[in-house]
């Protein structure tokens, strides 16, 4: 498999567009008075764009108003460009949790940076939205919704890719992280008395090959958390790649896989009423949503003190934006991620906001592109 990109050492390593013109204290968060969008009231759309064909459709955000501002609603931050709509490609289907949370965020934004248009651009892993926003006019009015996926997973996992992850763009924020959930089907769990990691690990290691676990597609977050979860503990288990997060799930459900890693909020019904067995979040931090239920990190399993995987999701402008134009769009954007109504969507998704400069989500997604580097030519993934 021939890898596209190198990724840097560390954040010194980063071209300059990519680690931004940092400003010397990056804007407070402000608001505008309204600006002409319509705003709807009641349930937020399970759907994407109204009139979409294909794979493409654009709608305005229509998700529920913002309820509360981190800034003073008598401040005034002009957006990219006055009277024009901001065009936020998400690289993925209507429907899914990024769609809703770019809905969702383009509201809240509002007040700030006037109309912002949702379109999704869906197609090889996130690849064509990407592609898209990399070939737009550097001017603010077309951003990218990116995730894990598209900056830090595919350059990997691709023999070639349509765009630069690295050159072709500027980190804005990160926005959230949405933990995965290592889960077991629970007849299997209670047979074998496995209640807790260090018993599963050692469940593994005295049978090597004998279980499977499931996930929703070679390279998809599940796959390459299980393949780092055996690269970690010297296990080693069979990996079962289903059309689908769904079909991975009723096959655990069935035993006819034994484990996966799964998304957090898909999995806490499941877990909640017993048909799955959790034993441990993903990430270097406990889940608001299931505190007790401890990271891998800390489970005492040594050889897993550094797991840390999420599914994470921010904001990304063409290369050569300029650098006013990112603030206005990061402080813009930075406020809308504290509005209530933003971060009660995040809760449902079980994702963790977590709002960063932009220096610092370039140094993030250069050392997660480091580590699925790794961990996809260990495995030798790949979805060509």
């Amino acid at each position: 498999m021939t890898f596209k990109n190198k990724c840097p050492r560390d954040v010194s390593d980063l071209p300059r567009r990519s680690l931004l013109h940092i400003p010397s204290a990056l804007l407070a968060a402000a608001a505008l008075g309204p600006v002409a969008v319509t705003a709807q009231t009641g349930p937020t759309p399970a759907t994407g764009a109204t009139g979409a064909t294909g794979a493409t459709g654009a709608t305005a955000a229509t998700v529920p108003a913002a309820s509360g501002s981190a800034g003073s609603p008598n401040q005034s931050l002009p957006g990219p460009s006055a009277g024009r709509p901001i065009r936020l490609v998400v690289p993925y289907p209507p429907g899914g949790p990024l769609d809703l949370a770019a809905r969702s965020l383009a509201e809240s934004a509002r007040p700030v940076l006037g109309q912002i248009i949702v379109e999704n651009r869906s197609g090889a892993g996130g690849n064509l939205g990407a592609d898209a926003v990399a070939k737009a006019a550097p001017d603010g009015q077309t951003l990218l919704l990116g995730a894990v996926a598209t900056h830090a997973i595919n350059p990997w996992l691709y023999s070639k890719i349509p765009y630069d992850a690295e050159r072709d763009f500027i980190p804005i924020t990160l926005i959230a992280n949405v933990p995965n959930v290592l889960v077991l089907e629970t007849a299997f769990a209670t047979r074998h008395r496995i209640d807790s990691v260090p018993a599963f690990v050692e469940y593994l290691r005295l049978h090597p090959g004998q279980l499977s676990f499931g996930s929703g597609g070679n390279g998809s977050a599940g796959h390459l958390a299980g393949e780092l979860f055996k690269m970690q503990t010297g296990t080693f288990a069979v990996h079962i790649p289903y059309r689908g997060a769904a079909p991975a799930q009723l096959a655990l459900q069935s035993g006819e896989v034994q484990f996966m890693f799964d998304n957090l909020a898909s999995a806490a019904p499941r877990i909640r009423d017993g048909r799955i067995r959790a034993l441990a979040v993903t990430t270097r931090q406990p889940a608001s949503a299931f505190p007790d239920l401890k990271p891998l990190a800390s489970t005492g399993v040594a050889q897993l003190k550094s797991f840390d995987i999420s599914t994470w999701f921010g904001l990304f402008a063409p290369a050569n934006t300029p650098a006013e134009t990112i603030e206005r769009l990061h402080a813009g954007f930075t406020n809308a991620i504290q509005i209530k109504a933003f971060r009660d969507l995040m809760a449902t998704l079980a994702a963790e906001p977590a709002p960063t400069s932009p220096r610092e989500f370039a140094l993030l997604i250069a050392q997660e592109s480091r580590k699925y580097q790794a961990i996809v030519r260990h495995a030798r993934a790949t979805v060509d």
